[in-house]
């Protein structure tokens, strides 16, 4: 039997609905598929791994690091990790190599996310997308290891706010810790990925540079807002670790904007109507 042939591809991205959800699918597959084989790597190095003259601690060990480094500062301190119940170990196991396959994977996830839209754009666009593409894996891995270099210094606040009286104890529940330490890791490498968002949104033509310059007050208390919903603890040291690099990569974004915007006047895709007051006509063209 003759097979049907295949229902040729748009140049222009133009699909039906049907085939868009199956794209979906079909993108949502490989990124879980994807977290999956990362998380199998995660649950193997979860203790550690040796092969030859090379070693890694394992992910148990780092991710209790900035715990170790407390206790180490503070050795009279009473804190421990505890394991409630039976089952506690695995799932905390388990849980972490899920995390771990998250971080170990992103770099297709994000490809799936950028090739879902790929399509809807123009031959232009696409060459933007690229730079932006190339832009959010380094950013979102960036975030996670500036969140991972900070807990140490969070810990120590957080965990000094115990009483010193002799007889109180910061007895952490490892389910708990670990909740903490993964939310806290993944939100500051999501919420970099801030101006990929913006440069990508200028680039397109949804947004202007100078528009976002104007409104810089209030992306700024946005930002802090956004910062005290996301962090795990309500504690204002953890928030502004995280609004204050925000803030920076927001008006580096801004710079970046104001750029495109520059060169989209130049080449005449655009009237420069930025300028002109908020009651002025803009000019007919």
């Amino acid at each position: 039997m003759a097979r049907s042939p295949r229902t040729p591809k748009d140049p222009e991205g133009r699909m039906p609905l049907k085939e868009h959800l199956l794209e979906f699918r079909n993108r949502l597959m490989k990124a879980a598929a994807a977290i999956v084989v990362g998380a199998v790597i995660g649950w193997i190095i979860y203790d550690g791994v040796k092969i030859g003259s090379w070693s890694y601690a394992g992910v148990y060990k780092q991710l209790t690091y900035p715990f170790d480094e407390y206790k180490a500062s503070n050795p009279d301190s009473v804190v421990t990790l505890n394991f409630g119940n039976a089952t506690s170990a695995f799932t905390t196991q388990l849980g972490l190599s899920l995390f771990t396959g998250v971080i170990i994977s992103s770099p297709v996830w994000v490809w799936q996310i950028w090739a879902f839209i790929l399509p809807g754009l123009t031959k232009r666009e696409k060459r933007m997308s690229l730079g932006v593409f190339g832009t959010a894996l380094p950013l979102f891995l960036a975030g996670c290891f500036f969140a991972y270099q900070t807990l140490p210094k969070a810990l120590l606040i957080l965990f000094g706010f115990t009483p010193d009286d002799g007889k109180s104890s910061n007895i952490q529940q490892a389910s708990d810790y670990f909740t903490f330490i993964t939310r806290f890791i993944l939100a500051f490498g999501l919420a970099w990925l801030l101006p990929v968002f913006l440069v990508g949104l200028c680039a397109i033509g949804v947004l202007t540079g100078k528009g976002l310059l104007r409104t810089w007050r209030m992306a700024v208390l946005l930002i802090f807002i956004a910062s005290a919903v996301i962090t795990p603890t309500p504690d204002p040291f953890t928030m502004f670790l995280l609004a204050g690099p925000l803030v920076l990569l927001y008006f580096a974004a801004v710079g970046v904007c104001l750029l495109i915007d520059r060169r989209r006047v130049q080449r005449g895709e655009e009237p420069d109507w930025s300028d002109l007051p908020d009651d002025q006509a803009s000019p007919l063209t």
